[in-house]
């Protein structure tokens, strides 16, 4: 009956379904007036309580979350930081250097074809917030390397090719699967993918949103779906500019 009466509501049959609209409506975007003088009353209780909630974070980070997971890796670094506890599914063996940073949450996948499968993070690596690793064999993130949020990486396309495997739920062969290597200096893009098999060179930008099924040569920036080079040398310029000075 009260679904029936909230249909009505929401269709405005009548003058008297109308009003109950207009005036849920009204109640549903107002706002309590605030006298001008309590504004910084408010804006000091609201730094309070942004400080208490990072106080607390804090505190579960370094008690609970940050001793869980260093528990669950085969290494890490020193000064590893992390703002969440990462979600892991599988047996991938993990290995993180010095100096890296989780910004948010990380996800790690990893499936049944290889007894193995290792993620391996070096130093001063930042890991954006929502980021993901399907690790079957190897990913491979090196020395200061950037990566934004919502990137993935996927070493396997998580399913076999022949469609005959697939109704029999059946893993992707061993040869389907490749190893991800990001070189060092690299910077990864919101929202990019990075498929199996891709090498990003050395001091490469891999643009927002792109789809990385190639090798990227060091020192590029390639972009788009699938992602292709639009700038070859990144260095070019400032060599110009170093032998003109």
């Amino acid at each position: 009956m009260f679904e029936s009466f909230a249909l009505r509501v929401r269709r405005r049959e009548t003058p008297f379904y109308r009003f109950l609209y207009a005036l849920a409506k009204a109640l549903i975007t107002a706002n309590l007036p605030l006298p001008r003088f309590l504004m910084p009353l408010l804006r000091a209780g609201y730094s309070l309580h942004q400080g208490v909630l990072d106080i607390l974070r804090w505190a579960l980070t370094f008690f609970y979350r940050g001793p869980l997971f260093r528990g669950r890796c085969e290494s890490v670094g020193k000064r590893f930081s992390l703002a969440r506890l990462p979600f892991i599914v599988g047996h991938t063996k993990i290995y993180i250097g010095d100096d890296v940073n989780f910004f948010g949450q990380v996800d790690i996948h990893s499936g049944r074809i290889f007894d193995e499968p290792k993620l391996i993070i070096h130093n001063r690596v930042d890991i954006g917030h929502g980021v993901s690793f399907v690790v079957n064999k190897e990913v491979v993130i090196e020395d200061d390397v950037n990566v934004a949020g919502g990137v993935g990486f996927m070493d396997s396309d998580s399913h076999p090719r022949d469609v005959e495997d697939r109704i029999a739920d059946l893993p992707p062969k061993p040869e389907e699967i490749r190893p991800i290597r990001i070189c060092k200096n690299a910077w990864i893009s919101r929202g990019s993918m990075i498929m199996k098999g891709v090498t990003v060179g050395e001091g490469a930008i891999i643009g927002a949103n792109s789809v990385v099924v190639t090798d990227i040569p060091p020192h590029s920036i390639a972009m788009g779906n699938p992602a292709r080079v639009i700038v070859k040398n990144t260095r070019a310029d400032k060599e110009v500019v170093s032998k003109t000075s």
